[in-house]
């Protein structure tokens, strides 16, 4: 479905979930390469900015939790932009559809936001909404992060391993979608990317400065998680270790009786067989033997 704001001579056309119809649409009224429209219909593995001659074609990866999950998954976002139009091609439930559906209810939320002059404005304005709900969730990793260290020394191992498994996964994820984009936005701020308002410089340079930002708390938040990773696994192996050490000691301490009570398990001829007080005479030996190994144990500091 394809819906429109109008601005004047500008138009903002926003597409929601293409069908053929809407991809008709584009090739009807609209010079634009046949490779873009194709890639309206698919997923692009990869952010890209296509340069033409009047007009850029731009598609970009914005991340979103998977609530069934607590995954990070991928929302990607297409936009044509033009000198005198935009179209942006994102689901349902995109924040490019959020905002397109606010500036369409309340037209006064344009002019107050500055978006409504040109096209570079209401792109600067998209990609800083998306700016924003992407440093939410990067904050909320940060939070996930603090909660696992307060806890490291608390929680079930089990539910520690799953958390750690999936902050990690969201980590690679954010990376693997901040790595190329960011070398895109690069473009923008440097001029290599110009657009066709005046003045936007500065702009670019914000949307710039906070990719940059989250990218850089995303790196130091993957050596949290790797030092967080490593001192449970410390933890772990120290438990292990503390187990261990006392099975062994109960092993050392039970041997010696298993040998004593099987011996005189066995049908022969024994000594102190005979004797009413045999019963009471092996279990003082039991308990003397007991004694004198955890008196040893505990002058080897074993335990």
């Amino acid at each position: 479905m394809v819906d429109t704001i109008n601005f004047g001579t500008l138009k903002w056309f926003h597409i929601t979930n293409p069908t053929v119809e809407d991809l008709d649409f584009l090739r009807d009224n609209f010079h634009f390469h046949t490779l873009d429209i194709d890639d309206c219909s698919s997923f692009v593995q990869r952010p890209k900015i296509d340069t033409y001659d009047d007009y850029f074609f731009l598609v970009l990866h914005f991340p979103y939790i998977d609530k069934r999950t607590n995954l990070v998954k991928t929302e990607e976002t297409k936009i044509f932009w033009g000198q005198d139009f935009i179209i942006t091609v994102a689901n349902a439930y995109s924040v490019v559809q959020d905002l397109f559906s606010l500036v369409k209810l309340d037209p006064e939320e344009a002019e107050e936001d500055d978006i409504s002059g040109t096209s570079d404005a209401i792109l600067y304005k998209a990609l800083y909404r998306m700016m924003k709900e992407t440093y939410l969730i990067v904050e909320r990793i940060g939070s996930e992060i603090d909660t696992i260290s307060r806890g490291l020394f608390e929680v079930k191992s089990e539910k520690i391993i799953e958390q750690i498994s999936v902050i990690r996964k969201n980590i690679i994820q954010l990376n693997t979608m901040f790595k190329p984009q960011l070398r895109l936005f690069h473009k923008f701020e440097s001029g290599e990317v110009r657009g066709f308002a005046e003045d936007m410089e500065d702009y670019w340079g914000n949307i710039l400065d906070f990719y940059q930002k989250m990218w850089d708390m995303i790196d130091d938040y993957g050596e949290l998680v790797a030092g967080l990773s490593s001192t449970f696994d410390s933890l772990q192996a120290n438990k292990t270790n503390e187990i261990m050490r006392v099975l062994t000691i109960i092993s050392t301490i039970v041997l010696p009786l298993t040998f004593i009570t099987g011996l005189y398990g066995m049908n022969v001829k024994l000594p102190m067989e005979s004797w009413a007080s045999a019963f009471l005479i092996i279990n003082g030996i039991c308990l003397l033997i007991i004694i004198i190994l955890l008196v040893s144990f505990r002058k080897k500091r074993w335990m």
